[in-house]
This record gives structure tokens, sequence and C-alpha cells, in this order.
């Protein structure tokens, strides 16, 4: 028995499943999900995120969020992260900020998958984090958190506007093949605003998931203090098809391995931001952001250590890792951020109101 053979089976009886449905499936199923099954990160996994190519990600991250904590008033606090992969972001932030006085947060995970927890477990040894299946189990205090590669994995919706409504796209069976199909148009509420400004034929994507996190989060923030940072994939509104798979470093048909395949869409910032009850900065461009954050003198710090050591390799490699993460024809420029912060109190550093 596989997923896919599952899926078919479940499809011929209830007829085709959302996007949204499918991705839910593929992910977090407890026999054959993506997330549950398999450690995906790393250059042994299927995709590379920020805190696996270099510390200095997380070290920045990390130092940021101490500082809006300092700034807000230096109490006691919580420390979260959404979808903390392999535990690598965390340990980094956690090394970078020790030696800021009082800084010692309460460490809060929110991990569906038992299997990464374990990792998260190994990596965060002697920290004794918490872990949550969701962010409304957080504790009632101030709340600085990140989310980096979080929200693109959450399911989407897909809409074609036809006339005045919409034709949603669904997967269903030809055979022994999961194929994509549409079901009959029709009117939206939710996608209501959208309909002035999408040409006919053009596709929006929906993410109903998304908005009542941030709203969770936005309203802890309002009224306990804290900062949230957001780093993802995406742009300030949503056009087009985004849904992804990647498997082997490489991208795949989504419907192809179901189960076996990260699947992923590009994050609506525009819609995250109009979802959050406390302020929210402008977008910013990662790379952008981390030069704000001071990613050049650090750069620089651990290339002269790595060169006075004679290791040529690990200063390609880390020459390397700054080009991956700062360049606009990288990550620089495809992964976004956005921050949230009380009313009252200045964004965090690197972020602009």
């Amino acid at each position: 028995m596989t997923l896919k053979s599952q899926l078919l089976r479940q499809i011929a009886v209830d007829g085709p499943l959302s996007i949204a449905a499918y991705m839910q499936t593929c992910l977090l199923h407890p026999e054959f999900g993506y997330y549950t099954t398999r450690d995906p990160f790393g250059s042994a996994g299927d995709f590379v995120t920020a805190p696996e190519v270099s510390q200095m990600f997380g070290e920045l991250m990390g130092l940021c969020l101490a500082q809006a904590w300092k700034d807000q008033g230096g109490s006691a606090c919580v420390l979260a992260e959404l979808g903390p992969g392999r535990g690598t972001l965390m340990a980094d932030m956690l090394r970078a900020t020790r030696g800021m006085a009082g800084f010692a947060p309460e460490v809060h995970l929110i991990e569906a998958s038992p299997a990464l927890r374990d990792i998260q477990a190994q990596t965060l040894e002697g920290v004794t984090p918490v872990w949550h299946d969701d962010v409304t189990t957080l504790p009632d205090a101030p709340l600085f958190f990140i989310a980096n590669e979080f929200f693109d994995a959450l399911p989407i919706r897909q809409f074609v506007k036809q006339g005045a409504g919409w034709a949603e796209r669904r997967v269903g069976a030809e055979e022994d093949r999961l194929v994509y199909g549409f079901a009959p148009p029709a009117p939206l509420d939710m996608l209501a605003d959208r309909l002035e400004t999408t040409e006919d034929g053009q596709m929006v994507e929906h993410c109903a998931y998304a908005a009542p996190i941030m709203a969770e989060l936005s309203a802890r923030i309002a009224r306990h203090g804290g900062a949230g940072l957001i780093v993802d994939y995406g742009d300030w509104g949503s056009r087009g098809d985004t849904f992804q798979a990647v498997k082997g470093h490489a991208p795949c048909d989504p419907l192809e391995t179901p189960g076996e395949a990260d699947l992923t869409a590009h994050v609506d910032f525009k819609a995250m931001a109009e979802a959050s009850t406390c302020p929210v900065t402008k977008m910013v461009e990662q790379g952008a952001l981390l030069y704000h954050l001071g990613i050049g003198p650090r750069a620089q710090a651990l290339a002269e250590r790595l060169d006075d050591a004679g290791d040529e390799a690990g200063l390609k490699q880390h020459l390397a890792a700054y080009q991956r993460l700062t360049d606009p024809a990288q990550m620089g420029s495809l992964f976004k951020a956005i921050a949230l912060h009380p009313e009252g109190s200045p964004p965090p550093p690197g972020f602009e109101t």
C-alpha cells in the first residue's frame, strides 16, 4: 500500500480533492506523510533552508529578536519557532544571544512531526524546549517568534476566474494516475475583492490556514508584547500558479510521488499582514534585511578566522554560503520578510513601518 494508491481509492469514493486537502494528506499523513516519516532538511534531504546554509542567518535573527526584547524593557519572555526543522535555527539563535544580559527565554517549538521533534531534541540538547501542535497553546507572556519557511508549507486552494465566478482546481484520477481538473465556477465571498483586479483565466491562491495563525500570534503580541519575524518566499499579493514540489533538491511533478516530495506555495505577505491585529512592518527582501543586521562584518570576521586557520575549503564554503543568502539571483531577493511588533514599540532592527 502506498499513499498514491490510498489517494486513488479515496478519489474513486469521494470525488476529486482540493489542492489544500491533497497537500495536507501528502505532508502530514500519519503513515506516509512527507514530514511525519523523514528528515527532509540539509544536503542529505530534499532541500536546504537558510539556517542550514550558514550559522550567520540564525545568529542575526536571534540578535534581531533579542534587541527587540531589550527595546521593550527586557522582561521574562517566550522565544518560539514555528516549523523548527532540525532545530538548527533555534540553536544558532540561542548561541548568538547567550551574551545578552538577562535574556533567558523559555524555548517553545511549534512542530507537528514526531520524527522532527526527535531530531530537534538532539540538536537542542540541554535546552529543554516545550513542543506544541499549534500556536494556541503558547504561554500568555511576551512572545518573540520566528517563522522561517513555515507558511509556504501550509495548504492552499487554487481558483481560476471565470466571469463572476471562480473554478477551483482539484486533484482527480485517470486510471492509475493523479491528474488536475476544475470544479464548475461559482461565486466566492472570500475572493470578492479579487474580481476587479483579476482577469478571466488568471489563477489566484488562497491559504485559509495562514490568517488564523497570524491573528493568534498578533493578538498575543498586542496583549503581552513581543515581536515576530516571518521569512519565506513569496510576494505582496498572490497571482498565478505557485504550487510546487521538490525532491532530491530538484523540482518535480507535485502529483507524481505523493508523500515523497516537499509541497509548497508562495506566501502572500499582503494577506498575512491584513490578518494581523498588531502593527506589521513593510516587506523587505532577505538580502537587504541581512545587510541591515550586519551580515557583512559577521561574514568578514568568520572569513578571517578561517583564513588564519588555513582552512581553504571552509573559507570557500563560507563565502559561497554568504553569497547564497544575500545575492539577489539566489535567496537574497526570492525570500522576503515582515515583522510584527506591539503598538507604540519600535519595529525590530532591519525593518521599517
